[in-house]
């Protein structure tokens, strides 16, 4: 990416090839695309299309095979394991569909780990947590542990994780897929606001009702983009 074009991602023709058992298996061909801050995007497609691999370069938390990514004017393959994992604390909030908490921490302890890992003192975790916390309407439940909250409040937990250290993009892998359909719709709502508050969001889902709610969808299909395009 050239800083001035104003793209936050810019994946140029990336390519994931796994060797399993002397057979080949392409699970990304050449793809290509960019995101500007403050996108609202839904990546898509069946089961096998890639989605996750894609997610996975994208959160750094792989390497492209072949293929260029950039995030935020930086290229991702030229940065230290230490750069990689600054920007995964700092740069990226992950958001899972098995929520990923701590069982014996609280939704306070639980929020704050990231700020922990990052070296934060004290005195600024405790207000950065309790403005995420906020953020998801959770306040009121920052001293209970995960058995103690249901589906949507774990998912408003972890989303608050995501959002505490202030990421330029907040990446959710299926973020709904444990929740029945009335929650699932409220953690949706949730990331709407969250974009209007000038947020970046990926979501990767096979849900067509995510897709709709967002501003832009990329369906993949055999690891290849079939199209590109944005909501009316």
């Amino acid at each position: 990416m050239s800083i001035q074009d104003g793209s936050l991602i810019r994946a140029e023709n990336l390519w994931k090839v796994y060797e399993l058992e002397n057979q080949q298996v392409k699970a990304l061909q050449g793809v290509s695309f960019t995101v500007r801050p403050n996108e609202f995007v839904a990546i898509m497609g069946p089961s096998g299309s890639g989605k996750s691999t894609l997610m996975n370069i994208l959160g750094c938390l792989d390497t492209p095979t072949d293929g260029d990514y950039h995030l935020n004017g930086r290229r991702v393959s030229a940065l230290t394991e230490n750069e990689l994992a600054q920007i995964r604390n700092k740069e990226i909030g992950f958001v899972f569909q098995v929520f990923n908490l701590l069982p014996r921490a609280t939704a306070f302890h639980n929020v704050e780990l990231p700020l922990i890992y990052r070296g934060a003192r004290k005195g600024d975790r405790e207000d950065k947590v309790r403005r995420a916390l906020e953020m998801v309407e959770m306040s009121a439940r920052m001293s209970h542990r995960p058995s103690e909250l249901s589906g949507g409040e774990k998912q408003r937990v972890a989303i608050a994780r995501a959002l505490v250290n202030e990421p330029s993009i907040i990446l959710a892998d299926e973020p709904t897929g444990n929740l029945d359909s009335r929650t699932g719709s409220e953690i949706l709502n949730l990331f709407r606001k969250l974009h209007a508050q000038g947020n970046t969001v990926i979501i990767v889902s096979h849900d067509q009702e995510i897709a709709d709610q967002t501003q832009r969808v990329i369906f993949l299909r055999d690891g290849k983009i079939e199209w590109d395009r944005r909501n009316e």
